[in-house]
């Protein structure tokens, strides 16, 4: 097979041209193929003509278009096949014997190129539309214009041996690549300053797909792990600001991070919200017709905006976008006013120089008395019963700003009002946003050392009852995170860390048994796997024995209906708990599993697993493995994730083969996640000094920014280490809350 990958600037090695956004062109494509491949290219096919075992393929002119759209993809392939009411022709190509898989996401582009056409007001420009499963392609998928390219696992779905999270992986990164045809295809950013545009809208507005084809998924819940993902990284000082000034193209690789796409999907997301959808998509539509064939910067998106809706849209945003960070946002009540303060929130604990235009949501007592402002100033003051009416001067239960966490900023309650949020999330008063965000906030705060442990933890218990799939997502990737930071400050009380979190989450997983149950949701099937996983990482017996003994029922029947697919990762991480050197059948079986699947989903599952072995022997033979033959390069850094048992082994393993790892991954994205998955876990001082110094003589500049960022983690860990080593009452506040009576 031969795929192109042009973006960002890479149509310059194929064809001379001006390799840059702005300057666009009409593209006549010949090629000149063995006569039994198949040819794809942006455009129709207009003529072929036979020349013995060469053949010479003709495509239509495209229209106008920017370099790095150009595509072209050659090789054998199956396809399935659609069209929308306007006759616009879409395939799904995939290797040969695959075809069916593809079906799910042919269904899903179908139905999403209706609903943009709607949304934007414009329809699709081209005459067909051709997705192509790629078994071995560094992105996750990329948008040329008309001839669309997947890795196999964010396109190709299977409903034998796919899990319900790749089936929601397909439909978003689908309806992610289809909103470029308009925003980024049709309308171009003018510079790779401009690239959040793109990626930021694209994110945003697949949401919007998604949840209008399956509303049962919650997905706009789920943006949450959008905006967090994008809050955690843009709370390093080493962070960037949404708008970057790229001078050189090695610089661009870089930008397309969690900044780009998730934060930039998330203020997009506060300006909707705080200009209301219908104002929105109007000028989303009038932007598009204006720009449509050309190119815009992120001003023009805001004057649009402006007119449409009347605010001062560019002064607000621009707070957002030209300077990197976001404010946390303290309020205290001090007789009968609320106070209001923000300061830049950085995870190191101490104070940026920001200033932000902050849209301020929040509630008292109930989703009916909600009021909004603008934060303008550093501090501002409401006087209550003004603001909130009397009621709330009579004594209002709770208050929670941010309400649904539309805005892209944490907020930190004062003493009073956190208490009455706690019994508010126990009396299940709130939304499962506000729920979600509160946790969130509170988590950061105590990495920055502004929130004792013993207080997130007595927050944490507030949720054992939690239902909500992205609520307990996220209790369970904290959970294990603190469990990890405890285990370096105080290791004395891992054991206890670890039995309460064990009996956070019972309540939820017996809920859930095991086995899926007739007609549940989406979500239930997403979230027993994952309650699963985390008892067994946190060294539940029960669990890990139940997991054992359905996957040695799997290894003798592969169709068994012991382990369906949404249950597979949890077994394979509870089989890895136990494996050593002298007890290695778990990890061997599992390689034997690995090695007969055909499915990307399934191999990238296992590696995921593979890497949670306590023994770092075993991890060290893993790692090696993912630099094997056997392992497609774009899946290697799904095995990063080790266990904190085999940080050090990882680490080592990264030094001896960095010139490796250089040559394969080359100035490609891929590069940067290894750095950061091994470098960032660590928490001691002299590890950070110790990684600075081992790249000192190694810096290039497409990863310059991803090792200051991780050596920056390392030193919030330790920070953090130290904050939790200083509380004088933490062992008793840990012994109390694991032998709490429910």
């Amino acid at each position: 097979m031969a795929v192109t990958q042009f973006e960002p600037a890479d149509a310059r090695r194929c064809f001379p041209c001006w390799d840059e956004p702005a300057c666009k062109a009409t593209f006549k494509i010949t090629l000149e193929v063995p006569s039994e491949l198949v040819a794809l290219s942006n455009m129709p096919v207009i003529e072929e003509k036979l020349n013995g075992n060469l053949k010479t393929v003709y495509y239509q002119e495209s229209p106008i278009m920017s370099t790095y759209l150009v595509a072209v993809v050659i090789g054998l392939f199956d396809y399935v096949e659609d069209h929308t009411p306007d006759g616009i022709i879409v395939r799904v190509y995939c290797q040969v014997g695959k075809a069916n898989q593809g079906k799910f996401a042919l269904d899903v582009a179908v139905k999403t190129l209706g609903l943009y056409k709607e949304y934007f007001a414009v329809p699709y420009s081209l005459p067909k539309l051709d997705m192509v499963a790629i078994p071995d392609f560094a992105a996750g998928a990329m948008e040329n214009y008309g001839l669309v390219t997947y890795r196999e696992t964010a396109l190709l779905y299977d409903d034998k041996h796919s899990a319900a999270a790749n089936k929601q992986r397909v439909a978003t990164v689908v309806a992610h690549e289809l909103a470029h045809q308009w925003f980024g295809n049709l309308v171009t950013m003018e510079w790779w300053t401009h690239l959040w545009l793109n990626e930021g809208f694209a994110t945003w507005v697949s949401y919007l797909s998604a949840d209008s084809l399956f509303p049962d998924w919650q997905i706009w819940t789920q943006f949450l792990d959008e905006s967090t993902e994008g809050l955690r990284l843009d709370a390093l000082a080493e962070s960037h600001p949404i708008e970057v000034d790229i001078n050189h193209a090695g610089e661009i690789d870089e930008i397309f991070d969690a900044i780009s796409y998730r934060k930039g999907a998330a203020v997009i997301r506060m300006l909707q919200s705080y200009l209301g959808p219908e104002y929105f998509q109007r000028a989303l539509a009038s932007y598009i017709k204006k720009y449509a064939c050309s190119n815009a910067k992120t001003e023009d998106l805001w004057s649009v905006l402006q007119e449409e809706s009347g605010e001062p849209v560019n002064k607000l945003m621009n707070s957002w976008t030209k300077q990197k960070g976001y404010p946390v946002v303290s309020v205290k009540v001090k007789d009968q006013s609320l106070e209001f303060e923000q300061s830049q929130f950085l995870l190191s604990g101490s104070h940026g120089e920001g200033q932000w235009i902050v849209p301020i949501t929040l509630c008292c007592g109930s989703y009916d008395a909600r009021k909004s402002f603008l934060l303008q100033a550093k501090t501002e003051t409401l006087n209550v019963e003004e603001f909130l009416g009397a009621s709330m001067s009579a004594g209002c239960p709770w208050i929670k700003v941010n309400v649904d966490q539309t805005g892209f900023f944490r907020v930190k309650y004062d003493e009073d009002l956190s208490a009455r949020l706690r019994d508010a999330i126990e009396k299940k008063s709130l939304s499962t946003s506000d729920k979600y965000g509160i946790l969130e906030d509170y988590y950061s705060l105590c990495m920055a050392c502004q929130q004792p442990l013993s207080s997130l933890l007595a927050l944490m218990s507030a949720y054992r009852e939690e239902l909500d799939y992205t609520v307990l997502s996220n209790l369970i990737s904290i959970a294990s995170k603190v469990a990890r930071i405890v285990a370096d400050a105080a290791s004395e009380l891992v054991n206890d860390i670890k039995l309460f979190f064990i009996n956070l989450f019972q309540y939820s997983a017996e809920r859930l048994g095991w086995d899926p149950k007739q007609g549940e949701s989406h979500l239930d099937a997403m979230l027993r796997g994952e309650l699963l996983t985390a008892l067994a990482s946190f060294g539940h017996d029960v669990t890990i024995n139940e997991a054992n003994r359905r996957f040695s029922i799997f290894l003798n029947d592969r169709n068994t209906p012991v382990l369906p697919p949404d249950l597979r990762r949890a077994v394979y991480v509870a089989v890895m708990q136990n494996v050593t050197k002298s007890n290695r059948s778990g990890y061997d079986s599992l390689l034997r599993v690995y090695r007969e699947t055909d499915l990307s989903q399934e191999k990238t599952r296992i590696l995921a697993s593979l890497a949670s072995s306590r023994d770092p022997e075993i991890t060290h033979e893993f790692l090696n493995f993912l630099l094997s033959p056997e392992v497609r390069s774009q899946d290697a850094v799904f095995g990063l994730s080790v266990s904190r048992e085999a940080r050090e082994t990882a680490w080592n393993w990264l030094k001896e083969n960095w010139d490796h790892i250089c040559k394969t991954y080359g100035a490609g994205f891929l590069i940067t996640r290894f750095v950061s998955a091994v470098v960032s876990p660590f928490s001691s001082y002299e590890k950070a000094e110790e990684a600075e110094q081992f790249f000192a003589s190694r810096m290039k500049p497409y990863f310059a920014r991803t090792v200051k960022q991780s050596v920056e983690r390392i030193h919030i860990n330790a920070a953090w280490v130290k904050s939790i080593q200083s509380e004088n009452h933490l062992a008793e506040a840990v012994t109390e809350l694991v032998h709490r009576e429910y």
